[in-house]
């Protein structure tokens, strides 16, 4: 790098013939006979034959330097091997001139002992952790030491830590133990919610089935007494007890009915032949219930008393 930069020297000193002309974002520092003079800025410029010169020429653009790979040790004593990246630029192209001999290489030098001894300042697992802190450290140390250079470190970013095998073999086991962890706490994680919903969903069913069942009684018990209602007043009417005797009559021979249908052991009275006597002993169980005797003149009585008279009469028979 030294060697190019004093060959563009010499072509550069040996190439104006009287005047110059810079480019945007270039500083050329002219000497007379040896002395510094100028530095001129981006344009055209005369110069004197013979006594002027053309000493140096500067970019003023930001520039990216690699940083070759270096080896550092770290504050608990582990080897590790990093290379990184270098921004800067010249700022006062007096100073970069005459300040240092090779400005670049004299940053690119220091970024790298900077690296070192930043390094050295923390444990190993630090070192990832706080890389950004340790990049703006390093741009920190180069920037004091190169103001006087003329030269500004805009940014120094670590492009890569390579510790020994043995270190990476264990950083992988503690990754993948790490990984296993937070798959089994996620997983018990899911299993415990999924028990939570699954109990929460059966409260849930069994609270909306008791409130079903409830209201179902409430319903069935509303109905049933509004039915007794009813059928009480009903009986309190005209005609209602004949018509009470008529129910119990056809619900006894009923009853008989499903009976011989539903099984082939029945329990009968002993008087079997005497329906009218069942149906009349029935009433007067009713009436008994109800208070008094059982006396009813109404037509539905005089249309009982002969099927019960005859019922009789072929019990005699």
């Amino acid at each position: 790098m030294f060697a190019v930069r004093q060959a563009r020297r010499a072509a550069l000193q040996r190439s104006h013939l009287g005047f110059v002309i810079v480019p945007q974002q270039t500083a050329v520092v002219i000497e007379r006979f040896g002395k510094f003079r100028t530095t001129l800025e981006p344009g055209f410029h005369f110069l004197v034959p013979v006594a002027d010169r053309a000493a140096y020429r500067h970019s003023l653009k930001e520039e990216v330097y690699p940083i070759s790979s270096q080896m550092a040790i770290t504050k608990d004593n582990v080897t590790i091997t990093l290379d990184g990246v270098l921004y800067m630029k010249i700022t006062d192209p007096y100073k970069a001139s005459y300040g240092v001999g090779n400005p670049v290489e004299s940053v690119k030098q220091l970024a790298q002992t900077t690296m070192r001894s930043e390094l050295g300042k923390l444990t190993f697992d630090r070192t990832f952790e706080e890389r950004e802190i340790l990049n703006l450290a390093i741009v920190k140390n180069i920037n004091e030491a190169a103001h006087e250079w003329g030269v500004q470190c805009m940014r120094y970013e670590i492009r890569d830590i390579t510790p020994p095998a043995n270190i990476r073999k264990a950083m992988e086991l503690q990754a993948e133990s790490e990984r296993q962890k937070r798959s089994d706490i996620l997983t018990s994680e899911g299993k415990k919610q999924a028990d939570i919903n699954i109990a929460e969903g059966q409260r849930t069913a069994a609270i909306l089935k008791a409130e079903g069942e409830a209201k179902a009684i409430v319903t069935k018990a509303t109905a049933t007494a509004e039915g007794i209602k009813l059928l009480a007043e009903s009986i309190g009417k005209k005609g209602g007890n004949s018509a009470v005797a008529l129910r119990i009559a056809e619900e006894y021979v009923g009853a008989f009915a499903q009976l011989a249908k539903k099984g082939t052991t029945m329990i009968i009275p002993a008087d079997t032949n005497n329906v009218g006597s069942m149906v009349a002993q029935s009433l007067g169980i009713f009436k008994h219930l109800v208070g008094g005797e059982y006396k009813d003149s109404s037509p539905t009585k005089t249309y009982l008393d002969p099927v019960l008279d005859s019922t009789s009469g072929d019990d005699k028979k």
